[in-house]
């Protein structure tokens, strides 16, 4: 079975999407599986090796431009060749940081019209591509998607190939609901009508599965749910002695996430103030940061400072794989408090990896994955955006040592036996072989 991820790159900020695609691949072809991943925009970006092949599919530039002047609707391939390069789109996507979703209302409408949309050569080519095999090593039988904004791409790929197409559900709803009126409920409109051109959907947790089946207004049973599998390599392969790690010295929260509103730092660096007032602790901190999202960055910096904990704050910024298990290493407990409902999560279950308790809020995919009985938990859940609950639940565990060694081991098992690239693996090659199966049925 030949198995084609299409993975929308992230402007050279490492996302889940590409953490989550490229941990896939490599889980698939260590199984020996024929999977090749195909960024598209711009190249990806993760902290692991990076398995993309070095052809970038629907490149940012000409889509912009195919959008934003007609003329390059027409030009020949030759000429859309120059604005493909590889070095081009990486040089620009580091420099796409000032964009914000409330521009994007017109292209994001545009992309899902597919054929009928502004970026048709875009979805000729990518189709002429995979039809070919030339760029993938064959000609694919699924054609993985990495979230739904690509599915203005569905109908052609699937006429041209034949191939099965899956598409995994990876919290759109947050980049289409910053989208301005009339754009977001069009966005919309074009999302449920291009569902039923996709064979497969595939979503990392129950909770997201179940609201993307009432959004698109598809059958629950058309989405299955594979959770993320963490690379185990560099994780401690037994729960740490958390009493011990932090014998001597402050109490660290972590944190691993990007510096914005939805992930919830400000409300973190307020209940960190709160904890600070009868513990000595610390928060280290790291993610990607983006030009859009420094205003945010410095508000919390700037709340740091007026609630006298500054010198307790440590920003990292975006770390590359090493300095993730640093930080997981060096702190006693995790939190990650979004504000708006998680659909991926992936911090939370690397935090269950390295033997973390963590906090997180009662929302999303968090009572899924920590658990909501406090017997089996792995981590403790807050009030969504409520900072003194939040400081509530970092309290209870630096007072209690021995929950929190508690909690970090039963993270630890669930992570290994639940969120491997393995299970991961092994989860979406039981979803492709349905696909093909009822494709080749359909198709005769």
């Amino acid at each position: 079975m030949k198995i084609v991820h299409v993975t929308a790159g992230a402007g050279g900020r490492i996302c889940g999407s590409c953490l989550h695609d490229n941990a896939l691949v490599r889980a698939l072809r260590q199984r020996g599986r024929d999977a090749v991943l195909l960024p598209a925009y711009v190249p990806t970006t993760t902290d692991e090796e990076n398995v993309a092949a070095p052809t970038i599919v629907m490149g940012g530039v000409n889509v912009w431009l195919q959008e934003h002047v007609p003329l390059f609707r027409h030009t020949p391939a030759l000429v859309d060749r120059l604005f493909d390069s590889r070095r081009l789109l990486a040089w620009l996507s580091g420099r796409t940081g000032a964009t914000k979703a409330a521009d994007l209302g017109g292209l994001t409408v545009s992309s899902l019209e597919g054929e009928q949309g502004h970026q048709r050569k875009e979805v000729e080519r990518l189709a002429a591509l995979l039809a070919a095999g030339s760029v993938t090593g064959g000609r694919p039988d699924v054609v993985h998607l990495s979230n739904v904004l690509l599915l203005g791409v569905a109908r052609r790929v699937r006429a041209a190939t034949g191939a099965a197409v899956v598409c995994s559900l990876s919290g759109e709803d947050i980049f289409i609901d910053q989208l301005p009126e009339p754009h977001r409920a069009r966005v919309w409109e074009l999302l449920r009508q291009r569902a039923a051109e996709v064979d497969a959907f595939v979503a990392l947790n129950r909770f997201y599965a179940d609201f993307m089946a009432d959004a698109l207004a598809v059958p629950r049973e058309r989405i299955a749910v594979v959770p993320h599998g963490v690379d185990p390599d560099g994780y401690p392969p037994e729960p740490p002695d958390l009493v011990a790690r932090r014998a001597g010295r402050a109490l660290r929260v972590g944190y691993l996430a990007r510096a914005c509103p939805e992930k919830g730092l400000a409300i973190l660096v307020d209940a960190v103030a709160m904890l600070a007032a009868t513990h000595d602790v610390r928060l280290v901190a790291a993610g990607a940061t983006i030009a859009a999202e420094r205003p945010y960055l410095d508000g919390c910096r700037q709340r740091a400072r007026a609630l006298g904990i500054a010198d307790r704050f440590e920003w990292r910024g975006q770390v590359d794989r090493g300095g993730k298990l640093a930080l997981l290493a060096g702190v006693d407990l995790f939190a990650m408090p979004t504000v708006h409902p998680e659909a991926k999560g992936i911090p939370v279950l690397e935090a269950f990896t390295a033997g973390l308790p963590v906090v997180a809020p009662r929302h999303g995919a968090f009572p899924e994955y920590v658990g909501e009985d406090l017997a089996t938990a792995r981590g403790l859940l807050h009030a969504p955006g409520d900072a003194a609950d939040l400081h509530a639940r970092l309290l209870l565990l630096a007072d209690d040592p021995a929950l929190a060694t508690r909690l970090g081991r039963a993270a630890h098992a669930h992570a290994r036996r639940w969120y491997s690239p393995e299970a991961m693996a092994d989860g979406h090659e039981r979803v492709y072989e349905t696909a093909v199966a009822a494709r080749r049925s359909t198709l005769g």
